[in-house]
């Protein structure tokens, strides 16, 4: 299976829009939003289906049994993440805190505190005849996202063995999730904004990319909120070799599609006629380079 992963510097700049476009483009059998902290490809996908649920537990928390502890501190001295707090006395963990890392168990000397499983979120499965749509919900305030993002593309690789294609929305930002993202993909292409901050976030991105060693393309939502900035994205692009597959628009019909959940090439539209070409400019790129 081979896999088109579409990323974002940052939450907001129309990646998931691009991402559900192309599924419906490619009539994709396989895809997946590891955007876990904030999915939302689903109201797009129309799937029609209930979903495969299943639990994901994340890291342990820790957990201070008060009749074990000796309250000698060294479990408030050790955790570099400020997770135990004592008060009146006594002392507890901050399970929000808490990164499960299990330093404040080693150190007791009375054996006071255990490490209890968490759990972290929700992992689920839409499957019919046609496709496969993997994705999962982390619980408020839980981490360990990067994990869990794994576990979503292993389970859309299992349950869509036979399918040649898999489209993947992925996490904004370049942190845990967005690695995870990156890891086994064959290509990803990168939706920029053109404003300042966004120039930042491509080439902070571009970079994480070029790590993992996955080919990156790069297009501009909403190019002519602002043309200058859009220019600088596709001079830093032709400076760095990288492939820009073109530009879309600002277009309240695309607004008007997502709001009635539908994709932006639903409609006859400027956006959507945008999406196509960079589809068709990207797809090329994409068999070329995985033929």
């Amino acid at each position: 299976m081979k896999h088109l992963l579409i990323l974002s510097g940052k939450g907001g700049t129309g990646k998931t829009t691009v991402a559900s476009a192309f599924i419906k483009l490619a009539e994709a059998q396989a895809f997946a939003d590891c955007d876990v902290d904030a999915p939302n490809l689903h109201l797009v996908t129309q799937c029609d289906v209930p979903p495969e649920k299943e639990d994901y537990y994340g890291l342990p928390k820790a957990r201070i049994n008060p009749q074990a502890c000796v309250k000698c501190g060294s479990c408030l001295y050790h955790c570099q993440f400020h997770a135990i707090e004592k008060a009146d006395g006594q002392y507890t963990v901050n399970p929000f805190a808490c990164e499960g890392c299990g330093v404040c168990g080693y150190v007791c000397p009375a054996n006071a505190i255990q490490m209890d499983e968490q759990l972290a979120g929700e992992m689920q499965l839409y499957q019919n005849d046609s496709n496969v749509f993997s994705t999962a919900q982390l619980k408020m305030g839980s981490g360990n996202s990067g994990m869990l993002v794994t576990q979503v593309k292993k389970r859309m690789r299992r349950a869509a063995k036979d399918a040649p294609f898999a489209i993947i929305d992925g996490s904004p930002g370049i942190g845990c999730p967005v690695i995870a993202s990156l890891s086994g993909v064959d290509m990803a292409l990168i939706v920029a904004e053109p404003s300042v901050s966004g120039i930042s976030d491509l080439e902070r991105i571009v970079h994480t990319a070029e790590i993992f060693q996955v080919l990156t393309v790069v297009c501009v939502n909403k190019f002519d909120t602002n043309v200058e900035n859009t220019d600088k994205i596709e001079d830093f692009c032709y400076r760095r070799d990288i492939p820009f597959v073109g530009r879309i628009p600002f277009d309240l019909e695309a607004v008007q599609a997502i709001n009635s959940g539908q994709t932006i090439v639903d409609r006859d539209c400027a956006a959507g006629e945008a999406v196509k070409k960079i589809y068709d400019n990207t797809m090329e790129i994409f068999h070329a380079i995985t033929k």
